[in-house]
């Protein structure tokens, strides 16, 4: 536990007997995080401090606060949205410079804060207090012109924002958003069409700190709202005791199955991850229970790590929370949630699927069993146990459909979870578990908070700059009217702006850069903008910075390159797949009737079974080489779905799965001739 709760025990996570743990009998060791005492890890795998004595409670006094300033103005409050994103970016700021050290030395369990931390904190007080207590001035008396205050306010508030984007992301995506910075200055030197006649520093103040087009631009804007609502929603929902109760039913559902505890990795890390919005921070936590399940029934260390970190990454494409990223497209797109949300429900139906049989071939190819029925729980008495814990998810997704705005959907979800705890005595959250849950949603929220907040400034430089539309001319340029050739370079485009960035703000980077060429083409919007989100949110399981691989295989004690190319190729369909959405808009629901949706993602998932076939080599037995070349084709008809596609592609399954079957039949009498002498 962290923060005030360091000491003390929460009924529900004092359980020692989460079914999972308790039948299978293992140590379940939490992985050390990236400095010793660390008790939290975001998504980079960056640790967090944690604070004893008094500066434990004031800490939660300002995650209180904070909770209750946003859960007031998501719900009755009025404030100018650029203000709200201010005073949002000023907690933001304030408690990343408590939480996050300037440096990874030292110890990470401390009394009271640094002086560089201190002096940070000063500044932020000083620079987001000036621009929430002038902004009003700022629009209406002055109309919109800086005074010299403005500009030092604002640099410091840009330069702050620079450091706790080091201290929470990393490098990568510092580095990223410093380059943009700096092109607005110094892209009056460079020669071709990425030249232009460059920026005053005034001028980029302005734009990136003073309006909507920069730092407090539509990305913060969501973390505002969406983001905290539904990451303060997951704390709740976890601390509820909702991970055991996942986890035992995925248990029951698929131990007994071949390679079980890989099928429930794949089922509990999928659900945990649509709710937490983050791979890394999601492999670290389920993946410290499944990767040691995993390789105890006999599954390589590198195929473990392997299996997790794909079934974590994949719970961002997964509605119906889908880790937070897709409000921001419904906020692009001008729709409804529920529309972003019903189009990646094959999708993700289509990933989960040969993710999960990809684990079945090989378990099969293996020759591992799954768990004896002594060790598997009670279905009905888990059911019994942790079926309320349900509620809460039942709540959001009939809100949801009814109509009402996901926010507002997801404070009742939230009222839910609290009320829905008490209907048994062991999920019952106290008023230590609550506040304890309102300090880890404060400190989810940093990471993408940030991460949203800096992307402003790549955001702000495309479009003070016209970078995008230079991008966008050139790849159409180059790829004539061919959609597909726009795709593939769109595709890199993504992939290389994603990498090492958190996969919200990777999302925001690319479609800000690469959907509008998409759209241009002719591409529908929400097909462009799907095809960005995917790329943004594989970048977690991309060579050669694949951050939830890397997660995955500290815990695993495996190779990580070795471990990332395995993640590469257990996702790989995620990679194919959004080529699909530029041609075939029934996988997502648009404009084709409901029936035809349907029927289409059927067919889409049982060509996602033969695309696992054809990874893993395996149906009944090891397949040949045109066995394999068969099933990809045939994968290819029924993801692409025309009757004609449905026809060939179910015959060429058919005909695989009889030479092997008749080919098994053959051997098997032979085998049992061989073992009775």
């Amino acid at each position: 536990m962290s923060g005030f709760f360091s000491s003390r025990k929460s009924s529900v996570h004092s359980r020692e007997g989460t079914t999972i743990k308790r039948f299978l009998n293992i140590r379940v060791k939490k992985p050390e995080p990236a400095v010793s005492g660390a008790s939290d890890v975001n998504d980079e795998g960056t640790a967090q401090m944690v604070y004893t004595g008094y500066m434990a409670k004031v800490i939660l006094a300002i995650c209180l606060i904070w909770t209750a300033f946003q859960l007031f103005m998501n719900t009755f409050g009025a404030m100018d949205a650029v203000k709200f994103r201010g005073w949002h970016l000023f907690f933001l700021l304030l408690l990343t410079f408590m939480f996050y050290p300037a440096r990874k030395k030292g110890g990470m369990i401390r009394k009271h804060v640094g002086l560089w931390d201190l002096m940070c904190i000063l500044l932020t007080i000083a620079a987001l207090g000036y621009f929430a207590l002038t902004y009003d001035d700022f629009i209406r008396e002055r109309r919109g012109i800086n005074i010299a205050a403005d500009y030092w306010f604002g640099a410091i508030g840009i330069l702050l924002l620079f450091e706790a984007t080091r201290r929470v992301a990393g490098k990568g995506l510092t580095i990223i958003a410093a380059v943009f910075l700096l092109y607005n200055f110094f892209g009056a030197y460079l020669p071709g069409v990425l030249g232009h006649n460059g920026f005053s520093v005034e001028r980029v103040i302005n734009i990136m700190f003073w309006g909507g087009q920069g730092i407090f631009g539509t990305a913060l804007g969501v973390s505002a709202t969406y983001i905290f609502v539904f990451v303060l929603f997951g704390a709740f929902l976890k601390n509820s005791g909702f991970t055991d109760f996942i986890n035992d039913l995925a248990l029951t559902v698929a131990g007994r199955t071949a390679g079980g505890p890989a099928k429930v990795s794949v089922i509990g890390s999928g659900l945990m991850g649509m709710v937490s919005g983050s791979a890394v921070s999601n492999v670290v936590t389920t993946g410290a229970v499944t990767i040691p399940l995993m390789k105890k029934t006999g599954y390589s260390p590198r195929f473990a790590a392997a299996v997790e970190s794909v079934a974590s990454t994949g719970g961002l494409i997964a509605p119906p929370i889908m880790g937070a990223t897709a409000f921001i497209m419904a906020e692009y797109l001008g729709v409804s949630y529920t529309v972003v949300m019903i189009a990646g429900i094959v999708p993700a139906l289509l990933y989960y699927t040969t993710l999960f049989m990809a684990v079945h071939f090989e378990a099969k190819r293996l020759g591992l069993s799954g768990i004896s029925k002594e060790n598997i729980p009670d279905a009905v008495k888990v059911l019994k146990e942790g079926g309320h814990l349900l509620i809460p998810l039942i709540v959001l997704l009939g809100l949801l459909f009814a109509g009402v705005t996901p926010l507002f959907a997801a404070i009742w979800a939230l009222a839910a979870t609290v009320l829905a705890s008490y209907l048994r005595k062991s999920t019952r959250m106290g008023v230590k578990t609550i506040l304890k849950s309102i300090e880890e949603g404060a400190r989810g929220v940093l990471t993408v908070g940030i991460a949203c907040a800096i992307v402003g400034i790549v955001v702000g430089t495309i479009n003070l700059t016209s970078l995008g539309l230079t991008i966008g001319n050139n790849v159409m340029n180059i790829a004539g009217d061919s959609v597909f050739f726009a795709a593939v370079l769109t595709m890199l485009i993504s992939v290389v702006l994603g990498m090492g960035v958190p996969a919200t703000a990777a999302y925001v980077i690319v479609a800000t850069v690469s959907v509008p060429i998409l759209i241009n083409m002719g591409v529908p919007a929400l097909a462009a903008h799907m095809f960005a989100f995917y790329y943004a949110a594989m970048s977690s399981i991309t060579p050669p910075v694949a951050l939830a691989s890397y997660a995955a295989a500290g815990i695993a004690g495996a190779d990580p390159n070795k471990v990332s190319l395995e993640s590469l190729k257990l996702g790989l369909i995620a990679f194919i797949l959004p080529y699909f959405f530029l041609y075939n808009p029934a996988l997502l629901f648009q404009d084709v009737p409901v029936w035809e949706g349907i029927m289409g993602g059927m067919t889409a998932v049982i060509g996602g079974i033969a695309f696992a076939s054809v990874l893993k080599g395996w149906l009944l037995h090891k397949s040949s080489l045109w066995q394999r070349a068969a099933m990809l084709v045939a994968a290819y008809l029924l993801v692409e779905p025309t009757l004609p596609n449905d026809i060939i592609g179910f015959a060429l399954i058919a005909v695989v799965f009889a030479a092997q079957y008749f080919k098994r039949e053959k051997e098997l009498p032979a085998l049992s001739k061989n073992e009775s002498v």
